[in-house]
């Protein structure tokens, strides 16, 4: 298979990304992180920020978690985030600040799986290795008319065909490689819609020769649409000389280390939910401020209620509350929280 078309196709059309310059293995690592469950668009935005405050592995192993979570804010699954800082204390303490440079070694380090360990050494190192994720998976059963359901057992039989030398058995950039297929799964290889007609690999491609390209990678799954959930909760507001009483979510919550206002469930249609306290008595929202907004599977109807320290003792909320500055310290607030003081006009 020739791979020249699509790699200059891939340097032409999107090697300004920032990640794609200046390249470092902390780099690397950050703008992989970042890409898992993200778009594009939103890393861009976020990216050489993130660097400016963290320029080097040491600055990131050293930061506490609030700057780390405040650096992160608008990225999303904070998981990654704090994944990412237990890498660059691990790098930065038990390797003395220097990558391992094999994928064994790689992945003993917490928080560095078989896909983040591959991409550091492919695309990283520039060194025989392929990031295998969904969307390489995909691409790559297409190109190759590889029949195997997807998920691990493909994934498998593509990284040892690879191995092999059974598939890209050119002497190619494997940095290159990794980079150009992303893109063309990015773009003309999609899930749901394949672009064949003008996709520039498709005299090569076994899907698309089959007059079926959708019809790879199989998928013997079921799936079953997750169901949606109506959450409506009771945001209390205590304010006093430009302070507010919040409490810090903690790590089986929601917006793990973000700070929140005291919040209660009013009603919802999950009754397994205990992310929130319940409110044990009827309350009466009706003249109360409303703002949307949502998280995983929840829609939810946040009504805003501002009271004075007395008051809120009478609702039993039980997290330990805290006076945050709402100048200062409204970087880590919770969305809904910074919604609220915006639509109060605290």
């Amino acid at each position: 298979m020739s791979l020249s078309k699509l790699i200059q196709w891939s340097k032409a059309e999107f090697n300004l990304l920032p990640w794609r310059k200046n390249r470092s293995l902390y780099r690397t690592l950050v703008s992989e992180i970042m890409l898992q469950q993200t778009t594009v668009s939103t890393v861009v935005n976020h990216y050489e920020r993130f660097l400016t405050q963290f320029p080097d592995i040491e600055s990131l192993a050293k930061a506490s978690d609030e700057e780390m979570l405040i650096a992160w804010k608008g990225l999303g699954y904070y998981r990654r985030a704090r994944n990412l800082k237990k890498i660059a204390e691990t790098i930065a303490g038990e390797f003395q600040g220097e990558f391992p440079k094999d994928l064994e070694t790689l992945q003993s380090i917490p928080g560095i799986g078989p896909y983040t360990a591959n991409a550091i050494v492919g695309i990283g190192m520039d060194k025989r290795a392929l990031a295998i994720d969904a969307n390489l998976e995909r691409v790559i059963a297409r190109l190759y008319g590889i029949n195997t359901p997807k998920g691990l057992k493909l994934q498998k039989e593509i990284k040892d065909k690879f191995l092999n030398k059974e598939i890209f058995n050119e002497k190619v950039s494997f940095r290159n490689l990794n980079e150009a297929l992303m893109d063309l799964g990015r773009t003309f290889c999609q899930a749901r819609k394949a672009s064949c007609e003008i996709c520039f690999m498709k005299n090569e491609c076994r899907a698309f020769k089959s007059g079926k390209p959708l019809s790879l990678p199989t998928d013997l799954t079921v799936k079953t649409k997750a169901q949606e959930h109506e959450l409506s909760l009771l945001r209390l507001f205590v304010v006093k000389d430009g302070k507010i009483l919040v409490y810090k979510k903690e790590d089986h919550e929601w917006l793990h280390g973000q700070y929140e206002v005291p919040t209660l469930i009013l009603a919802t249609t999950d009754d397994k939910l205990v992310q929130y306290q319940r409110l044990t008595k009827s309350f009466n929202t009706e003249n109360l401020l409303k703002i949307k907004t949502s998280i995983t599977k929840y829609k939810i109807t946040n009504f805003l209620h501002q009271i004075d320290e007395k008051k809120l003792k009478q609702f039993g909320f039980k997290p330990k509350l805290v006076w945050k500055s709402i100048d200062s310290s409204a970087s880590n607030f919770s969305t809904a929280t910074l919604k609220g003081i915006k639509g109060l006009k605290l």
